[in-house]
């Protein structure tokens, strides 16, 4: 097979690369490889992260880009006592699982990290990182007398799923740019077109940079902490079509703002809000405590499944509504509810999985520590008729045992906590009422393998199912059921 060499990234990007270390300094630790040469080797594995992993005289390397099965020449940038990581420079004989990336900053833009990937094969690697982590971090068996994996549950279409877009905004040689940022950099990557974008938030974006840049309004320097735009962001209901167009600026002053506003209004078909969200500060925080809606709704609508929900500038509302539907769907068949039974939903936001499992259940307790979700929640809750939910602020592991000592009786808790997992005092209250069955829902396989570690002193992991909600990224949402043991 002909030798294939990758895309040159952009010289000035500082990409996937980890931190430069001197030749003399790796020489001296006599690690078996130098930096800056260039080795060859067989990929014959895929990190969580989505790299390439080889071995060179035994030490592994790290080849973001490169695939099992391929033999490719890489630069090495960076070396540890174990391991390293190294550049792709050639990819000397190609894996029949190798496909062409559609995109056309694929290799310079940090948003995707697979596209070079079959997707079928994306699939089967993201059950097998779930299978991993349980394992290793675990301990549990994987398999016949252990836990069930299944098989991920993908798309049809893999691409123009995402319903939200935040996108930096700087400049470039005197003219406004916007996009993402290159991997592991703060360098913006200007962009036109994001393939896993809904098409909506690219004519959003570009209808803002092109009316910005006419106005004359000043994207924000990052390193000078001077200009006024900072972020656009950009959400979609992907079964109503309305569009919410946020302007995150250092200040409340917008110069021609009604000029601006009314821009946006001809310019953006569908259009049903347009907010600006003040962020003075020094920070890589996107959003600023201040919002004010400068026309049109504070809100937008969008269904997943038969349910409405209203979508604020700062509500966390999953980004891909299909996929979405398909986790709450398999959330609901884990419940195994009947009609009669109390659920907990901890860390429930704006109420999403709670109204699904609403639809099944006597009784749904939300619980939520974040103020302005839970009022999301009970507006969501009024919004479609629902009066079995009751939604409270508040930590999880303090809420829960005063809802027990009230006298509510938990059949079923259903945790989706953030990347970090759960806080260990919630799986102890959790042990403590002992429903007789816990859905965990997961955006990060390790957490969710430390804390299942920990419920399984009184719970059966029976199985887990991967959902595909990011496809051509590394990540992978799973939902696990368990069931109380029978002592």
């Amino acid at each position: 097979m002909a030798k294939t060499q990758p895309k040159k990234r952009n010289a000035n990007k500082n990409t996937n690369r980890k931190p430069q270390q001197s030749k003399a300094a790796a020489a001296e630790k006599n690690y078996p490889v130098q930096l800056g040469q260039i080795v060859e080797l067989e990929i014959t594995g895929l990190s969580h992260e989505g790299a390439g992993v080889g071995r060179y005289n035994g030490y592994t390397l790290f080849v973001p880009q490169a695939l099992p099965t391929e033999v490719v020449k890489a630069k090495v940038v960076h070396a540890k006592r174990n391991f390293g990581f190294a550049d792709l420079v050639e990819i000397v004989q190609a894996g029949a699982q190798r496909v062409a990336p559609p995109c056309p900053v694929y290799d310079r833009c940090g948003g995707c990290s697979l596209q070079h990937l079959a997707y079928s094969e994306q699939l089967v690697h993201k059950q097998q990182i779930v299978i991993d982590n349980l394992r290793r971090i675990g301990g549990f068996e994987i398999g016949e007398g252990g836990i069930t994996v299944h098989p991920t549950l993908g798309m049809d279409n893999p691409w123009r799923y995402r319903n939200k877009a935040q996108v930096p905004i700087g400049e470039e040689e005197g003219g406004l740019v916007g996009g993402f940022y290159a991997e592991k950099s703060h360098d913006i990557i200007d962009i036109d077109e994001c393939l896993i974008q809904h098409e909506a938030n690219d004519e959003v974006v570009n209808a803002v940079k092109r009316i910005a840049s006419k106005l004359g309004i000043q994207p924000y320097n990052e390193e000078a902490h001077t200009g006024l735009l900072r972020h656009v962001v950009s959400r979609v209901g992907a079964k109503t079509g309305e569009r919410m167009v946020v302007l995150i600026t250092t200040e409340d002053f917008i110069p021609q703002r009604d000029l601006l506003v009314e821009m946006i209004v001809q310019q953006v078909p569908g259009v049903k809000s347009i907010v600006q969200n003040i962020n003075d500060r020094k920070t890589n925080v996107i959003f600023g405590d201040k919002t004010v809606t400068l026309w049109g709704n504070d809100v937008i609508y969008d269904y997943i499944g038969p349910i409405k929900f209203a979508i604020s500038a700062r509500s966390f509302y999953q980004v891909n509504p299909e996929q979405t539907e398909v986790l709450y769907g398999k959330t609901l068949e884990y419940a195994g509810l009947t009609g009669n039974e109390s659920v907990i939903d901890a860390y429930c936001g704006i109420g999403t999985i709670s109204l699904f499992l609403a639809q099944k259940a006597k009784y749904v307790y939300g619980v939520e520590i974040v103020p302005e979700a839970i009022e999301d929640a009970k507006r969501n809750a009024e919004l479609n008729g629902f009066e079995n939910v009751i939604f409270e602020v508040g930590a999880a592991e303090s809420v829960m045992p005063r809802w027990k000592f009230e006298g509510v009786r938990a059949d079923v808790i259903v945790v989706d906590p953030p990347r970090k997992g759960c806080d260990e005092a919630l799986l102890t209250t959790i042990l403590q009422m002992k429903p007789e069955k816990v859905v965990y829902v997961s955006c990060n396989p390790s957490t969710l393998a430390r804390d299942l570690k920990v419920l399984a002193e009184a719970y059966e992991v029976v199985e887990v199912q991967p959902v595909d909600m990011f496809p051509n990224t590394g990540h992978v949402e799973s939902v696990a059921r368990l069931d109380f043991k029978i002592k």
